[in-house]
């Protein structure tokens, strides 16, 4: 196994990453072995970003009553579980928090909002917020709006919006098992609007939804045909109502062992810690910045709460790391 870690060092350090059948052979990886290919991952992601995180914050600026039926969200109108719903934030609670995570360290800002799409209307509003949080900000602006048309997109760059947010998932071939009313082409239409009118892209998915290691590893090869610079890795926190709510979570040194691979087939992405990764690696989450994460979505996330802004950047800083602007 020595050999394979060897030529995976070396490929990556070339730029391109691994192919997929060294990523195969890799995921066979077990035991303290696991170790040496989280250390391959640490000196990748050092020779490429060095030791500097990258961190970015959400507002739920609109929750609940989804009309799609994506298996694993609290927010999915077909399932119970009694998250709040609302409709979309005013601009003076979305800029109190926005104030609130870049003073705390934050250098990115997105709003999230639930629902397939986003309606015309509810887009002017939204354009509006945005243009209030780039002249009282100095935050890089973000959104996470679903699947939008490529004239909306270009409406939200127009505004300063440089980063669009639309998660794959998991792989192509598991897709299926989560979501049914929409395509895994859906989303990948939408991913490449985004970057037809200027944006960078942001996009990721789920660990620990039932699928295999080589479908966590597929889902990383789409990525990196489609280009993508970040990419937020998430642990699945099953959700009471959920058809997932009794799925078992992946032990921490396979999710750690999958977050060593994603370096070595991404070599210069930011790999970003997202939700989940308090409960599913518990004692370990630190762990995951020395397997080749290099960024973090920092404060609370959609429907449940993280950590502090400070006790992230503490662990951070603990580990010899640096937050700052990309």
């Amino acid at each position: 196994m020595q050999k394979r870690l060897h030529q995976a060092e070396e490929m990556a350090f070339a730029g391109k990453g691994i192919d997929r059948e060294l990523a195969y052979q890799l995921s066979e990886i077990a035991g303290s072995e696991i170790y040496g290919l989280m250390d391959s991952a640490r000196r990748v992601t050092e020779q490429f970003a060095g030791k500097h995180v990258d961190l970015c914050s959400i507002i739920n600026a609109r929750s609940g009553a989804c009309s799609e039926d994506c298996r694993f969200c609290a927010q999915s109108a077909w399932y119970n579980t009694n998250v709040e719903h609302y409709d979309l934030l005013h601009v003076e609670p979305i800029l109190e928090r926005a104030k609130e995570m870049e003073q705390a360290g934050a250098h990115r800002f997105s709003l999230v909002t639930s629902g397939k799409g986003m309606g015309d209307d509810d887009l002017d509003q939204v354009l509006y917020i945005y243009e209030q949080l780039r002249v009282k900000t100095k935050l890089h602006l973000c959104a996470s709006l679903g699947i939008l048309s490529k004239d909306q997109l270009q409406r939200l760059w127009n505004c300063g919006v440089t980063m669009y947010h639309h998660n794959l998932e998991t792989s192509r071939n598991f897709f299926p098992s989560i979501c049914t009313t929409h395509t895994y082409e859906d989303r990948i239409e939408t991913i490449k609007a985004a970057q037809e009118v200027g944006m960078k892209v942001c996009s990721g998915g789920i660990f620990s939804m039932g699928e295999t290691i080589r479908d966590r590893i597929d889902m990383a090869f789409e990525l990196r045909d489609l280009n993508i610079p970040s990419i937020p890795i998430n642990i699945l926190n099953p959700i009471a109502g959920t058809p997932m709510e009794g799925q078992p979570v992946l032990e921490p040194m396979e999710i750690l062992k999958s977050i060593a691979i994603y370096r070595l087939i991404l070599p210069s992405a930011y790999l970003r810690m997202a939700g989940g990764r308090e409960g599913a690696l518990r004692n370990l989450q630190a762990l995951c910045f020395m397997a080749g994460a290099n960024a973090a979505l920092v404060g609370s996330y959609l429907t449940t709460s993280g950590r502090t802004v400070a006790e992230d950047i503490q662990m951070l800083q603990d580990l010899g790391r640096n937050v700052s602007i990309s």
